[in-house]
């Protein structure tokens, strides 16, 4: 039987149904709509056209052939994945009805007599209504209250409820028995985005699908495809910076590259840097080169080139979040090894590889944790952009530091392996990676380095660094100085990074790693610049207490012992010796 308001004039069907349940027509459907976006305009109209969802497409597919169809479907995914386009493909294929086709059919081409109503929200028989505005129970029985009839020209009445979490709990028991037992002519379709607010009672009595996020290769291609149709020139760079932003949503995907397509003249392509300046996004070659300056402790390039990439247009948030993904790529292949899948390109691949050399997985662990924490502060600080700079620090401190493992070691006085990375007789994960499960140990290094404070202040004099010098005599009260590990108290007025300091100088001076750690009210021992000050004390007290200098303070009463210069050394014989050898070469 064919529809009677399919082929009526669509503002004729707006006026013709007026029930409760139907929502009413799209606003393009009741006049010209002019230019559509892309999210609309290229919403998927046949189950060939969803992408990314293939096992729900296969699972529908077998089901509809076999006449095994559900009364009850739930839906559950982020946003933009295809949820509700999805439900109304669903309801399409459940009233398919051609000439030559009677009966469900997955197969939408051509389509059907109610599919154009249907798709437009327009179909008397197919009911949606969005549960976020129209939670109550009273909502519900309007919908029980027409359950009873039967289809008015299609074949199943088929009501869709958008975002049915938000039903109240009176709403969803109402609903239960309904669902349990649904006349022959009714189906049902949920939609959700969260998935645990919906009860398990009404979640037993459906056939769920997870529609799962896009993959961004696969968004990238659906994107080029679209840039095809629309006569556009984009960058596949750029068009892979959209799909990555869009996080696995079409939706979010289509509605970036609307805005994209017009970042160029016409006739001009439209350039990946033109797109991640619209983004706030950096070029991700130069976050990594941001990450390679933080873990190799040159703090300088690192904060150099955060604040140019800001001064650039980037999102510190957005800063944040690429560095999270270099650190979780670079965990990945330290984990999987090399050929692990990472989406990228072969020379980021490499970068990455030699990242992950140099690290073990317990630190790259660390130093994800670490970033994670600082994307927190970056949103929720005034200062976003001193955030992140904060954060770039700790990444640095966390990366000058052993592993838990080597850190025992070096404080028990026993030498590490250097570089972090994993045993070289083993493979990811451990496992060794020769034909036999033994191995032994490789020889550990002789660290080089100071053994005792003098030496560290010598080293520190002889590379000029007078800032750490002056911050190590005045504030470094030393508690165990051993080969690769530092233990020290710090004085009150010390320097928050001065270990940080510490660590790095020393893994620059020695390319070893060293364990620096600042232990506050650890006993240490005296500063050089209290030492100096009780030496001078010491010698002035002794030169108070000389006979000679006592008679002349007696004989000069108020006189002070101001300063006490030291005698030169009276020469020697071998010094006389060498005068006069001197003076006779002269002659």
């Amino acid at each position: 039987m064919d529809d009677p308001h399919s082929d009526a004039p669509e503002s004729d069907v707006a006026e013709a149904y007026d029930g409760p349940a139907l929502p009413g027509l799209e606003p393009e459907a009741a006049s010209d709509p002019g230019y559509q976006v892309l999210a609309r305009k290229y919403r998927p109209q046949t189950f060939d056209d969803l992408i990314g969802q293939e096992p729900m497409v296969r699972t529908l597919t077998n089901a509809f052939a076999s006449g095994r169809i559900a009364h009850a479907y739930m839906m559950t995914g982020v946003r933009g994945v295809g949820k509700t386009t999805t439900a109304r493909l669903i309801a399409r294929a459940l009233n398919y009805d051609t000439d030559e086709v009677h009966q469900p059919s997955i197969n939408l081409t051509p389509p059907g007599r109610h599919c154009d109503a249907i798709a437009r929200s327009a179909h008397v028989d197919v009911m949606e209504m969005d549960a976020a505005s129209r939670t109550g129970i009273s909502d519900i029985r309007e919908i029980l209250d027409g359950v009873r009839y039967a289809p008015v020209s299609a074949r199943y009445k088929v009501y869709i409820i958008d975002e049915v979490h938000m039903l109240s709990t009176s709403a969803f028991n109402a609903l239960l028995k309904t669902l349990e037992e649904p006349p022959e002519h009714v189906k049902f379709i949920f939609a959700t985005t969260e998935i645990r607010k919906v009860p398990v009672t009404v979640l037993s009595r459906c056939q769920r699908f997870d529609l799962k996020r896009v993959d961004r290769e696969v968004l990238t291609d659906h994107l080029a495809r679209i840039c095809e149709k629309e006569n556009a020139s984009v960058e596949r760079d750029g068009l892979a910076a959209i799909a990555r932003a869009a996080e696995g949503s079409v939706r979010d995907a289509l509605s970036l590259l609307d805005q994209a397509i017009v970042q160029a003249d016409a006739g001009q392509s439209v350039t990946a840097d033109q797109i991640r300046d619209m983004l706030g996004l950096a070029d991700r070659s130069r976050v990594l080169d941001l990450l390679e300056a933080a873990l190799e402790n040159r703090a300088k390039d690192a904060l150099d080139e955060l604040r140019h990439q800001y001064d650039s247009g980037a999102d510190p948030q957005v800063l944040m979040r690429d560095l999270l993904d270099h650190l979780h790529a670079v965990s990945r292949i330290k984990a999987a090894g090399p050929s692990a899948d990472l989406g990228e390109a072969q020379e980021t691949v490499d970068r990455l590889a030699k990242l992950a050399e140099a690290h073990s997985l317990a630190s790259l662990g660390r130093l994800w944790k670490t970033a994670l924490t600082g994307l927190e502060d970056v949103r929720n600080a005034p200062d976003p952009v001193s955030a992140a700079e904060m954060a770039v620090i700790r990444l640095m401190a966390a990366a000058s530091l052993p592993s838990p493992e080597d850190a025992a070691r070096l404080l028990a006085g026993v030498a590490a392996p250097s570089g972090g990375g994993a045993n070289p007789s083993t493979g990811p994960g451990g496992a060794p990676s020769g034909p036999q499960a033994t191995y032994a140990a490789p020889p550990e290094p002789e660290f080089h380095g100071p053994k005792d404070l003098d030496a560290l202040i010598a080293l520190v004099d002889e590379a000029r660094d007078i800032g750490l010098k002056l911050d190590i005599e005045r504030c470094f009260r030393p508690v165990s100085i051993k080969p690769g590990a530092i233990v020290f108290e710090p004085t009150e007025n010390a320097p928050s990074n001065l270990g940080g300091r510490i660590a790095a100088f020393l893994q620059e001076q020695t390319g070893e790693r060293w364990l620096v750690d600042s232990k506050p009210k650890s006993k240490g021992g005296e500063t050089i610049a209290e030492r100096r000050a009780r030496e001078h004390e010491e010698r002035m007290d002794a030169i108070r207490r000389d006979p000679a200098m006592v008679k002349a303070l007696t004989l000069f009463p108020g006189a002070e012992i101001l300063t006490v210069d030291e005698a030169a050394p009276l020469p020697t014989s071998e010094d006389e010796d060498d005068t006069t050898a001197r003076q006779e070469n002269s002659r």
